[in-house]
């Protein structure tokens, strides 16, 4: 190989990467933890990103149906405002809905609870009382209660200063999230009402710093990405709105009680993909059964009759649909995610994929293209064969 002054560069670039390479191995642990802190340092700005994305969707909704005439320049601002009014309009009206309902589950869940340990424990007397052997069993357990004392106060004694420490450090973990998502929501703010000129300088840094095919598909890939987001946010909340309705009439038909709250309940948890609607089913078959234990049972039966069908068929196709994904790596997106980042992953991992599933699509299609042109092409015609001499003489 020449040692000229290109190959000498691609050299001294490879043996940078190299010793660079090497050293974060080596010490790949304070490198974790340095890129924590910073991650750490920027989360209210992350945040305030994910708030401008969710935000601009019914903003652009919003911003595109409202006439220039009447509003000028006050167009954008107003747009926000009146977005940010839905968001809280929405949750405020679900709590306005949704409170004196909670509010009556609370003083029935006190005046039912003690019936139910009554009950328990009247089925536990009459159980010994058939079988008078587990009696004699618990009378045997010898249990050192002096030791048991001296054993809790010293549990006391010594975790006083850190319940002390804990509850120091949790007033100021939420001291500093209140401060934090107040910081990350001015900045959704003001990423919304300047996305023009935000956009327009990403684009001149990516023109100045990319050659131009590298230029071309970053644009590509970030639209691309942002409207598979925005598709997926959207028809998350669509199956939502439908899972919670599928609750709330079904519930209302077989007069199970709590049909309106766990409605929605179940239809704020099933936000998170396919998994969330389960955290409703907890809380839903516990009020109910405090309530009656038989009618719990048939919640749980109804539960899983409507999370097959919304799981295998609504979600998929609903959300598959929105994000241009099929049905069947919906499923793997949401298992893949959940496994490697929980919550988080179910949430960016199916408008990830369907991204990636799009990008792939579209290189595939180009290659096989590519393929049947090259197969195609027609091929130059044979050269006539010569006569001889020998012709010649015979005609």
């Amino acid at each position: 190989m020449e040692l000229n002054r290109d190959n000498i560069n691609k050299i001294r670039g490879l043996i940078v990467f190299t010793i660079v390479g090497v050293v974060a191995g080596i010490n790949y642990q304070r490198l974790f933890a340095l890129l924590g802190s910073w991650v750490s340092m920027i989360s209210p700005f992350l945040m305030g990103g994910a708030m401008a994305f969710i935000l601009n969707v019914p903003m652009r909704a919003i911003e595109t149906r409202t006439p220039v005439r009447k509003t000028g320049r006050f167009k954008r601002p107003l747009s926000l405002v009146l977005a940010i009014t839905l968001v809280v309009g929405i949750l405020g009206l679900v709590i306005f809905v949704v409170g004196p309902e909670l509010v009556g589950t609370l003083m029935s869940l006190q005046k039912s609870i003690p019936v139910f340990f009554e009950e328990i424990q009247r089925q536990a007397e009459d159980l010994f009382s058939r079988y008078p052997g587990i009696v004699e069993y618990i009378a045997g357990v010898n249990i050192d209660w002096e030791q048991t004392g001296k054993d809790v106060m010293g549990f006391l004694t010594s975790g006083a200063g850190t319940m002390l420490a804990s509850t120091v450090n949790a007033a100021v973990s939420i001291v500093s999230g209140v401060a934090g998502f107040f910081i990350g929501f001015v900045f959704a703010v003001y990423v919304l009402l300047q996305k023009e000129t935000l956009k327009r300088q990403a684009k001149r840094l990516c023109r100045a710093y990319l050659p131009e095919r590298a230029y071309g598909k970053v644009l590509k890939t970030a639209a691309l990405s942002e409207r598979t987001f925005s598709n997926f946010l959207a028809g998350q909340c669509m199956e939502a709105v439908i899972l919670g309705a599928m609750f709330f009439v079904t519930l209302v038909l077989l007069r199970l009680p709590y049909a309106l709250l766990i409605g929605v309940l179940i239809a704020f948890t099933a936000l998170i993909p396919i998994f969330g609607a389960f955290v409703g089913c907890a809380v839903g078959t516990f009020l109910i059964l405090m309530t009656d234990p038989v009618q719990a049972l048939i919640f749980l039966v109804v539960f899983q009759i409507l999370q097959q069908i919304e799981g295998n068929l609504i979600y998929p196709h609903v959300v598959g649909g929105s994000v241009g994904l099929p049905s069947i790596w919906v499923l793997v997106a949401v298992t893949v995610g959940g496994s490697a980042m929980g919550i988080v992953g179910m949430l960016v991992f199916i408008p990830l994929c369907s991204v990636l599933y799009a990008l792939l699509r579209e290189a595939v299609s180009a290659r096989l293209a590519g393929k049947k042109s090259r197969d195609v092409r027609p091929k130059a015609p044979a050269k006539p064969a010569r006569s001889g001499g020998k012709g010649k003489g015979m005609s």
